[in-house]
């Protein structure tokens, strides 16, 4: 049995005992962890195909390792401003093991917590400032964060990466790639209102990356 999975914004073809790499997770070593958007499963000749994910399938995983990946060389040029930046880049990633394929039977938890979490949530979005002027956030990333309470520059620059990285896992799978080491830094900039500093700040990153 074999089955294509959505873990961290990425789709993979895994079997059981399989071991993956894949973005990092905010999943501590040695934990379990479950994926529920399985978009496609083969058993034999049988293959259930998803619209776009199959309703009550599970993909159990467990986390083996975190790790960094090959130092990727980054370069940007602006032409005729004499602009010229080398970066190195290595990206975080996870090392996990699949431990089981189910069809049915996943719990049907994340949609009940995205909804209890927008109940619970202050109505605040006129109040909200625009987050995604920090490099790196999506209309997505922003909303996970509003909806978990942290809906101003000052509120992300006193979050911590790892927490912002958890609330965005928490969110969707497809956030879970981001990385959220700089906002904090952009934030405190956005929130003093040093946009001629936050502006050069971002155009030393890539994707608000360093």
């Amino acid at each position: 049995m074999y089955a294509i999975v959505e873990i961290a914004g990425q789709q993979f073809k895994v079997a059981k005992d399989q071991k993956v790499f894949v973005n990092r997770l905010a999943t501590e070593e040695g934990k379990k962890v479950d994926f529920d958007n399985v978009l496609l499963i083969g058993d034999g000749d049988n293959v259930t195909v998803g619209a776009p994910a199959i309703d009550g399938a599970l993909v159990g995983a467990k986390v083996l390792r975190h790790l960094k990946g090959d130092k990727v060389i980054v370069f940007k040029k602006k032409r005729r401003k004499g602009y010229r930046v080398k970066n190195g880049h290595r990206q975080a990633l996870s090392e996990i093991v699949i431990e089981s394929i189910a069809s049915s039977g996943a719990k049907k938890t994340s949609s009940a917590k995205k909804e209890e979490t927008k109940k619970a949530a202050p109505k605040k979005s006129t109040k909200a400032d625009d987050l995604k002027k920090i490099e790196g956030v999506g209309p997505k990333a922003m909303e996970a964060m509003v909806n978990a309470g942290i809906d101003t520059f000052a509120k992300v620059a006193k979050a911590k990466p790892e927490k912002l990285t958890e609330i965005l896992t928490e969110a969707s799978s497809r956030l879970a790639h981001l990385v959220t080491d700089t906002w904090p830094q952009q934030a405190q900039l956005a929130a003093d209102g040093k946009w001629d500093e936050l502006e050069k700040l971002q155009d030393e990153l890539d994707g608000g990356r360093k």
